[in-house]
């Protein structure tokens, strides 16, 4: 790093042991600003006691891990990034360089795209968003690129997920969906989520069962950005593999709030724009399916991603958790449980898709 060259670390994910840090950097031998992101191997293991060595986002070697160390990487230097949506509009960032340290990790040189991100924009643009991602998906149904071909690709990311992610070290006794701390939520959606819970890997697979196509897999705001001609941008490429039809927006929906990044007051907005525009994007890219088909892919891969949020949520509270969580948006456990409501209702009231 040169004197002149700064750089200015960018939220991300800090318990990722794929991520060795994500930067927007000026100055130096370039004139423009760019972004870096460094993907560590896992013969890297992270800091001692840092986030990344203690989370429940531990990478690998294997190209089709669900957090694979190099699959962004892959993604960029072949092109398929480029290729996977472009025909709807959606573009990743440009790659400038891909360069290989001394210590086996990878530095990924991206431009600095200038425009709002997802959270500054309306649920309308979320939705023409959506739009285009239900274009943009329909020519990959059935025809994702199969392992032979493009071996880093994810498959099966949502069950790795389930089995490994944040929501596997989840640990809830029966008493504590009653406790008063829990009653926040109604008795109602108390039951259905923890009737999700008990069940959530009926509902994986019932997720699984939609017609298969090419997925992002991380499509939240924080990774949507409008570029100055107004075009979508979609970065963080590094779990993009097979999923369901309906996979990507559910996770646009559910997680536009999960954080407390976005006015949670616009979780019925963004629902709506998100699934009305993508089930026409199917539609309009050609796909034979039905639109009440849609409809209830995206129900069910949302319940079925975070069919762990709410036991987390209310044991957490239970407990009477301190400090600051959801990307440093809530001072307590028990805040973010009252924050949660709406979300928690839409996540029953969708529950209600898999068990009829």
């Amino acid at each position: 790093m040169t004197d002149k060259e700064e750089r200015i670390p960018l939220l991300h994910n800090e318990g990722n042991a794929a991520t060795d840090g994500i930067f927007r950097v000026s100055g130096g031998a370039s004139a423009e600003s760019r972004v870096l992101k460094i993907a560590r191997p896992p013969t890297l293991p992270p800091e001692a006691g840092s986030r990344a060595a203690t989370s429940a986002w531990q990478t690998s070697s294997a190209p089709d891990h669900f957090n694979y160390w190099r699959r962004e990487v892959e993604a960029y230097e072949s092109g398929f990034a480029d290729a996977a949506f472009a025909d709807a509009g959606i573009r990743p960032p440009r790659l400038l360089s891909v360069d290989t340290r001394d210590d086996g990790c990878i530095e990924l040189w991206l431009e600095d795209v200038a425009g709002p991100s997802g959270f500054d924009l309306s649920p309308e643009r979320l939705g023409r968003f959506g739009y285009e991602l239900g274009a943009g998906q329909t020519r990959w149904v059935g025809r994702v690129p199969p392992p032979a071909e493009l071996p880093w690709l994810s498959r099966r990311w949502l069950a790795q997920y389930l089995h490994n992610g944040p929501g596997a070290n989840v640990r809830i006794d029966d008493a504590a969906w009653d406790a008063p701390a829990a009653t926040v939520w109604s008795v109602e959606t108390r039951r259905a989520l923890r009737s999700l819970w008990e069940s959530r890997f009926r509902v994986l697979a019932a997720a699984e069962a939609f017609p298969r196509t090419l997925c992002h897999l991380d499509v939240w705001p924080a990774n949507l950005i409008e570029d100055a001609a107004g075009a979508s941008v979609l970065i963080d490429w590094a779990f993009v593999g097979e999923g369901s039809v309906g996979e990507d927006p559910a996770n646009l929906i559910i997680d536009s709030v999960t954080d407390g990044l976005m006015d949670i007051a616009l979780l019925p907005a963004v629902a709506d724009a998100v699934t009305t525009s993508y089930i026409k994007g199917l539609a309009d890219g050609g796909w034979r399916g039905s639109a009440d088909e849609a409809r209830a892919a995206i129900a069910v891969c949302a319940v079925a991603k975070y069919s762990w949020l709410g036991a987390q949520a209310i044991v957490t509270a239970v407990r009477g958790a301190a400090g600051r969580s959801g990307y440093n948006q809530d001072d307590s456990a028990a805040e973010t449980l009252a924050r949660l409501t709406p979300l928690a209702d839409l996540l029953a009231q969708w529950a209600e898709t898999v068990a009829r």
